[in-house]
């Protein structure tokens, strides 16, 4: 018997439709996606879901096609060409033939004039080429899931966790499933549905609060004989019809009692919409607490500028909390990445060792929400200058290669500030000690991140400080124009 054919692909873009920052071919990878066996090189022995699907295939001995691998940091919505020329690589490779499809997709992206369900949209054309063939979706816990993902799926499984470390069994729970398809061992049906809740990323940490009860609703039923069950907390930053909560179960050819565990699960969440709306408080008031903490335990305090953080579609240059932090007196502080290659450029010609007087950060504006890029003029000495490139060794998208662009860091006396070419999440330690800086040693770590610094930093940390500063990833919802999201939904309209 012949082996089967198999086309393994990934397309990974959370989309901030409120972002500025522009997200082209070039922002999917180094310098791009990786194509046919760079994709299976880039991939392998990594902990995301389309390294599960390579391991499945292979224990199939199955011939696999690895079209591409593109991943993006989120950002404002794809270019129409870059989605054009990555979805035709996938659809090419399927219409050359194969017995099943499994896409490593995020389920939350957005495609600057083509469509505002990119993953949608993808698998409805994969459908026309393929109407018969089975297809295997692992998805991201922030995905906006819509009926024509469902439609176009044969079974989706999505994260469980937030920080997500288990995308790889993610996939591999989405891939087990078809590859039990298609041997004739189970017949998979799906049920799914939503409801009118935009729950805030800062409450969709799962293991505590609103969104582990959701979670454990998903497992539960998972337990109670569902083959896969999946709470999807929603991306809210993406102004589309769909964005907000939602679940997926997946049975064993009863539909009915798919759709009962789904409700469940939904109903378990609606019980505590309040519980997943966050409410801040002035950024002074937090940095005072922050400063009590610095004092009294030595560090190293987390102040969280959460509301630039790049994993949210932000532009990771608002200088706000630095600039509030200083004012306030606090000193050993890491601050990292800031986004500017300007800066970069400008302490890359003066050299290691040189002092230099800069505006750094504030280069984009926000027309979003009403704000023009705000630089902060800093004056230091350049301590280090590297090539921005490091591995992931945390358990977060491990073994990962993380691109930074050229690298230097500016040391105030008071702040070392790591400015990068490139957006990059702090979700490894590889931020900081890739440029000679020790983190644990720090007094302060101004990270820009919401929940991805929690598995690396929070273990070396005296404590943590939530900084609502400016930015494009703002939990105040006030401040953005929501047009195209189904109303009423809650908190817009409480």
């Amino acid at each position: 018997m012949a082996a089967m054919r198999v086309v393994i692909a990934q397309v990974q873009h959370e989309t901030n439709t409120f972002s500025p920052v522009p997200t082209p071919w070039e922002a999917f990878g180094k310098d791009g996606p990786r194509i046919g066996r760079e994709a299976l090189e880039a991939v392998e022995g990594t902990r995301v879901p389309m390294a599960a699907f390579l391991d499945l295939a292979r224990k199939e001995r199955a011939e696999i096609v690895t079209p591409v691998a593109a991943w993006a940091n989120p950002s404002g919505p794809v270019d129409g060409e870059a989605y054009d020329s990555i979805c035709g690589l996938i659809c090419d490779a399927v219409r050359a033939g194969c017995d099943a499809v499994f896409l490593d997709l995020h389920g939350a992206m957005v495609v600057e004039d083509r469509t505002d369900d990119g993953e949608g949209t993808l698998l409805e054309r994969i459908r026309a080429i393929a109407p018969q063939t089975p297809i295997a979706v692992s998805l991201d816990l922030h995905a906006n899931v819509t009926d024509r993902m469902v439609r176009d799926s044969t079974v989706i499984a999505g994260y469980k966790t937030y920080p997500h470390v288990d995308g790889y069994e993610s996939g591999e729970l989405a891939g087990s499933m078809l590859w039990r398809h298609l041997r004739g061992e189970i017949r998979p049906v799906m049920a799914w549905g939503n409801r009118p809740l935009l729950a805030h990323t800062l409450k969709q940490n799962t293991e505590e609060g609103p969104m582990r009860d959701f979670v454990e609703a998903a497992r539960a039923a998972e337990r109670s004989g569902m083959l896969a069950a999946t709470a999807f907390g929603g991306f809210q930053l993406a102004d589309i019809a769909e964005a907000g909560i939602s679940a997926v179960v997946v049975a064993d050819r009863d539909r009915a009692a798919a759709q009962a565990a789904c409700d469940a699960i939904l109903d378990a969440a609606w019980k505590r919409k309040e519980d997943f709306v966050y409410r801040g408080r002035p950024l002074e008031e937090a940095l005072a607490e922050a400063k009590r903490l610095g004092d009294s335990s030595g560090g190293p305090v987390l102040l969280l500028d959460h509301a630039d953080n790049c994993m949210s579609g932000a532009t990771q240059d608002s200088m706000h909390v630095l600039e509030a932090a200083l004012r306030l007196g606090l000193n050993g502080i890491a601050v990292g990445p800031v986004r500017d290659a300007e800066a970069v450029a400008r302490m890359v010609e003066a050299g290691i060792g040189n002092r230099v007087t800069l505006p750094v950060g504030g280069k984009a504006d926000m027309p979003a929400i009403g704000r023009k890029g705000e630089s902060m003029q800093l004056s230091g000495v350049v301590r280090n200058i590297t090539d921005g490139e490091y591995t992931v060794t945390g358990p977060q998208f491990t073994g990962t290669r993380c691109y930074m662009g050229r690298t230097a860091v500016l040391d105030t006396a008071q702040a070392q500030i790591v400015v990068t070419e490139r957006n990059q999440e702090p979700w490894d330690r590889g931020v900081f000690e890739s440029v000679g800086i020790r983190p644990e040693k720090q007094r302060y770590l101004l990270l820009k991140s919401r929940m991805y610094f929690r598995p690396v930093f929070l273990p070396i940390a005296k404590g943590s400080v939530l900084c609502d500063g400016v930015g494009v990833a703002s939990s105040d919802w006030k401040q953005f124009s929501y047009r195209k999201i189904r109303r009423p939904i809650y908190p817009l309209d409480e």
